[in-house]
């Protein structure tokens, strides 16, 4: 009964987180509530259960890089950016796009791609604006590009970061076995939003002249912290690519890095904690509450078990199966909610394959690595595939709606549909060609 009753909770959350109708925060947070004051998972349990409970390596990763991206914001570095970008395009929109595309990229790499969408996406309208040309096809290419830069790295998308705190995979791990394929993905995107676009855009010599005389070094607003942001964000990913050999979680890394920025900076707390995403925060707690009864019922190993008997326990055909099963999941669903699943449904799949193994010996088996990076490409790369398939997304038809620039389901889905199954055929050839 119990199991039925957990099922039962956590598939209404997903509803209702599918559907928008309440606040994704809420809905966690009342679920994991529910499941707590049901008995289902005790409080013990929820908060201090390695197996069960909340992952605080992934909460205060997330909390650490908020703040030291909040303090970086302050500076007007990410305008400088875009603008810098647009120039040197020499104000020809389908080379801004391309640019701001491939910057969008790299800074989802090392920053979460909602805020990196936060950050261009109010510039790109101004130089669209500008331009005197369609803003919604900047947007829905950089919040694609935003996933696929995401993709590449533990810190880049809160999937990876979900992932790499259950397999206990370091940074290096995902650069290794997930950036080859990244740039891959992100070069052949390059060359088809240039065949998609390539007659879309029409501009003056007079519109493209006003870019040029934007002032871009007008953009920053304080150098002195911005040095410092840059020192410091470049030590703190430094102290990720090292964090194995140093012995440190990338949570340890992270928070560390912003007590020193925030000190290093003097700046005021209170407004620095303001900016912090709490309702993500919260988000993941109540998530992990849920997936942790999902387990302790036994629902997760009943699960794994019916994919096990699906693929028949071919490592290959998981591997497959968990690649494209994701990408569709995550483009229909919250791919958060979908992965803290999924973790657990492969670590329960993997103590049947492996009985008697624990720990790392278990979790880093040869031939269950294939499906943990099957599992983090379909999950980011999946997203691409609708508007409601991940934040970024949503994000960025948000901007575009305050600035009078509707993005619909159906104009999003055109574009990022194609592209996402574009992205997967590599992914299928690269998994294959690599592990296999």
């Amino acid at each position: 009964m119990q199991a039925i009753l957990v099922s039962g909770i956590f598939l209404g959350s997903f509803v209702l987180i599918a559907t928008e109708k309440v606040h994704k925060t809420v809905v966690a947070l009342a679920a994991a509530a529910v499941m707590m004051l049901l008995g289902i998972i005790e409080q013990r349990e929820s908060f201090f259960s390695q197996d069960l409970g909340i992952d605080f390596n992934v909460i205060f990763l997330l909390m650490g890089m908020m703040i030291i991206v909040n303090i970086a914001m302050k500076t007007g570095l990410f305008e400088w950016l875009a603008v810098r970008a647009a120039k040197l395009a020499k104000g020809h929109p389908l080379r801004i796009m391309i640019i701001l595309t491939l910057v969008t990229a790299v800074l989802s790499a090392f920053l979460d791609n909602v805020t990196t969408i936060l950050l261009i996406a109010p510039v790109t309208i101004v130089i669209a604006s500008t331009l005197k040309v369609d803003a919604i096809p900047f947007l829905i290419t950089e919040a694609i590009a935003s996933n696929i830069g995401g993709a590449a790295t533990l810190i880049g998308d809160p999937p990876n970061i979900m992932i790499a705190s259950r397999a206990e995979l370091t940074f290096m791990d995902f650069i290794y076995n997930l950036l080859p394929v990244i740039v891959l993905i992100m070069a052949v995107y390059l060359i088809t939003i240039r065949l998609i676009f390539r007659r879309h855009f029409t501009t003056t010599t007079e519109q493209r002249d006003r870019i040029m005389s934007m002032d871009h070094k007008g953009a920053i607003t304080d150098s002195s912290l911005m040095k410092k942001s840059l020192f410091v964000l470049a030590l703190t990913i430094l102290g990720f690519v090292f964090h194995s050999s140093l012995g440190l979680k990338p949570a340890t890394i992270a928070m560390s890095g912003a007590a020193l920025l925030t000190l290093w900076g003097r700046q005021d707390p209170r407004e620095i904690l303001r900016g912090v995403e709490w309702p993500t925060i919260l988000f993941f707690a109540g998530l992990f509450v849920m997936v942790g009864a999902l387990a302790r019922t036994g629902v997760i190993g009943q699960l794994s078990e019916a994919m096990l008997g699906l693929t028949k326990g071919s490592l290959f055909a998981t591997s497959m199966f968990t690649l494209w099963f994701s990408a569709f999941a995550s483009a229909i669903v919250d791919n958060i909610p979908y992965v803290a699943t999924m973790n657990t449904m492969v670590i329960d799949m993997a103590q049947g394959m492996w009985p008697g193994q624990e720990g790392t010996a278990l979790l880093h088996q040869e031939g269950l690595m294939p499906v943990w990076w099957s599992l983090a490409l379909g999950a980011c790369l999946g997203g691409n595939g609708t508007l409601i398939g991940a934040s970024a997304n949503v994000i960025a038809s948000s901007i575009g709606d305050k600035h009078g620039h509707h993005i619909s389901f159906r104009r999003f889905t055109l574009y990022g549909l194609p592209l996402m199954l574009e992205s997967m055929v590599i992914c299928t050839l690269y998994v294959w060609l690599r592990y296999y």
